[in-house]
């Protein structure tokens, strides 16, 4: 109990069990420790692949390096653009950036906070190669839109579903969408192994072409060092893989939860005055609800930040909304849009003020009790009530 009499002892995170200790001792005891000569990142990838629908996975070190491996067999490089939300997490345009093509930042849709079709639309050009929609928070971007789009463009879909493990979009599965899809297990996403990616692929010949770059360029079977393409090494570790396969078979049951925990919090929000809950799209008919996202909008970001503060100080694991991509510094220092940061502000509103007043909570809020969610949005209304707005 805090001090305000709510119970706040939210589920830890990462959740761990026999089943991950079993994974790591498997890996253990095997003859190598690397995928070449083990067999846990193998299996792995196979049951991933089953899980999502998807005809190959490929691990990978970690999620920044899944969208980076396929971008590159998408093609894209020196040259081409590809247009990110401006509203995401860096590593959505910092792997773009990183093979010499130009990242363009778009406009989000204000209620589920993914790429906004028309924005989308008007930014396509002819060095546009690839369109990255963000699954934010594990609500699925409109995949019927931007699939069309990018059909009648000639452009590649890549997707970050960073957030989307296990998201459904029309009863279809991230890796029945027909488009390569890059999947984080960092520490606080929705199964971790402390770090680690994963990319799931529809078409064979990319799966093969990913496969040697993630490599450095070698074969499974090579033995003389013909490295047959470039690259570098992205290999996933035998340790990781062991974890993740554990990791993999707590996830529908933590779902489950987190979809009815949210629909009870996100009622509980939208009652409290000036507190408005990131919508859904029906569409995405599973959500895994990587976080639980509200606005306050108009209190600004200085007084959101102080918000966040306080909450965190009465026991609730909240954080600031991501600064919108064309606002970090590290953006412009390579492969950014001819533009300056307030000429991208002016065609992205919804994006700059979304990252000026949205708040976040780590799904392991979601994974607490029915009176927790009371109390969590108790704890929002009394820090509201006493933080006047500016």
């Amino acid at each position: 109990m805090n001090e305000h009499g709510a119970p706040m002892e939210f589920p830890n995170w990462p959740q761990f069990g026999d089943e991950e200790r079993a994974g790591l001792l498997r890996a253990l005891g095997q003859p190598g420790w690397w995928r070449m000569a083990g067999g846990e990142v193998d299996e792995f990838e196979r049951e991933f692949a089953a899980y999502h629908g998807a005809a190959h996975a490929l691990a990978v070190t970690n999620g920044t390096h899944a969208l980076e491996l396929g971008l590159e067999v998408l093609g894209v490089g020196p040259g081409t653009e590809v247009i990110v939300p401006a509203f995401t997490f860096f590593s959505s345009a910092l792997a773009v950036q990183r093979l010499g093509a130009v990242a363009v930042p778009v406009d989000v849709d204000p209620d589920t906070y993914c790429l906004d079709r028309a924005a989308t639309e008007a930014a396509i050009t002819g060095r546009t190669r690839a369109v990255m929609p963000v699954h934010m928070a594990g609500q699925v971007a409109d995949m019927d839109a931007l699939g069309k789009l990018a059909a009648a463009a000639g452009i590649a879909i890549i997707q970050d579903a960073a957030h989307a493990h296990g998201a459904r979009w029309h009863g279809r599965r991230v890796g029945e969408l027909g488009s390569v899809a890059a999947f984080s297990f960092q520490n606080g996403k929705l199964m971790t192994a402390g770090e680690g990616g994963a990319l799931v692929f529809a078409d064979d010949d990319l799966y093969e072409a990913a496969f040697l770059r993630h490599s450095c360029g070698r074969p499974r079977d090579d033995r003389h060092y013909r490295h047959r393409t470039g690259g570098s090494n992205f290999r996933l570790n035998e340790f990781s893989a062991g974890v993740l396969r554990a990791q993999l078979g707590r996830l529908d049951e933590q779902t489950a939860v987190r979809e009815q925990r949210w629909a009870l919090l996100r009622t509980l929000l939208a009652e409290i005055p000036a507190v408005v809950p990131q919508g859904s799209d029906p569409r995405c008919d599973r959500n895994p609800h990587y976080m639980a996202m509200f606005r306050l909008p108009g209190i600004g970001e200085q007084r959101r930040n102080a918000v966040v503060d306080e909450l965190v100080a009465r026991g609730v694991p909240a954080f600031a909304a991501f600064r919108a991509i064309h606002r970090i510094a590290g953006f412009w220092e390579r492969g950014a849009p001819d533009e300056t940061p307030d000429e991208i502000a002016e065609r992205c509103p919804v994006s700059e003020a979304i990252s000026a007043d949205c708040v976040w909570l780590h799904h392991r809020v979601l994974l607490g009790t029915q009176e927790q969610m009371h109390a969590v949005a108790g704890v929002l209304a009394e820090v509201l009530d006493s933080s006047p707005r500016r």
